[in-house]
């Protein structure tokens, strides 16, 4: 939520629907926004979303140690071959900022 609450939405061991190809052997995090007052996707998270999904991700890491953290828009397939998922071959603009920067 907005004010940084963590709900559970499906039991951890549930297989999710978040995405495709990808469910089987992972774990979906979602954040309530992502869209700017235009529709249009945006990092819209607030201060304390950012704070709970580090202490969500930093229990989940403890949990599943060795795990890649990436968004939906890094799953998307490379479609030019050259080793790099580029907005332009994404297939979702969410989590709509970089989680490579915050993660890797």
């Amino acid at each position: 939520r907005k004010n940084g609450d963590i709900k559970t939405t499906r039991e951890i061991e549930r297989i999710g629907a978040h995405a495709k190809g990808h469910n089987q052997n992972s774990i979906g995090i979602c954040y309530e926004g992502g869209l700017d007052c235009h529709g249009h996707p945006a990092d819209t998270r607030t201060e304390w979303q950012v704070h709970s999904m580090h202490v969500l991700i930093l229990t989940l890491l403890r949990d599943y140690p060795g795990c890649r953290v990436c968004g939906h828009r890094d799953l998307s397939p490379d479609l030019n071959g050259n080793g790099e998922i580029e907005p332009e071959e994404w297939i979702k603009a969410c989590p709509c900022f970089e989680v490579k920067k915050e993660w890797n």
